[in-house]
């Protein structure tokens, strides 16, 4: 890789790993001020707490895939050993699982078992 394309690529991968971990992490403060917001309009606590583990479920998705990202932008364009594309392996089965695991609990279906993006 050339002197000019390695920092830029350290720089994306940087820059897309902090918008993951900053999407979680917003959506986690969204969540919190939600719980107040509908607790003020009297809402039952379960109704509270399913949207809530909706929308911060959701955004942990998001996150995940901002993550996975920055992993793939620092493996390859970067750091390119067969050490760093296995720890790369890893990180992408773990994050798929959680990734999965979260769809499942958000919504009581597997992803391939969507129709469309509005079913």
């Amino acid at each position: 890789m050339s002197k000019i394309a390695r920092p830029i690529a350290e720089w994306l991968a940087a820059i897309t790993e902090i918008i993951g971990i900053g999407t979680i992490t917003l959506v986690v403060i969204y969540g919190a001020i939600l719980v107040i917001v509908l607790m003020v309009q009297k809402l039952e606590l379960e109704i509270i707490f399913q949207k809530v583990r909706k929308r911060i479920g959701r955004g942990i998705l998001l996150g995940l895939e901002f993550l996975v990202a920055a992993d793939l932008i620092h493996t390859v364009a970067v750091e390119f050993t067969y050490h760093t594309v296995g720890v790369l392996a890893i990180i992408i089965l773990i994050r798929t699982f959680l990734s999965f695991t979260l769809e499942v609990e958000l919504t009581g279906k597997w992803p391939w078992q969507h129709k469309g993006i509005n079913s």
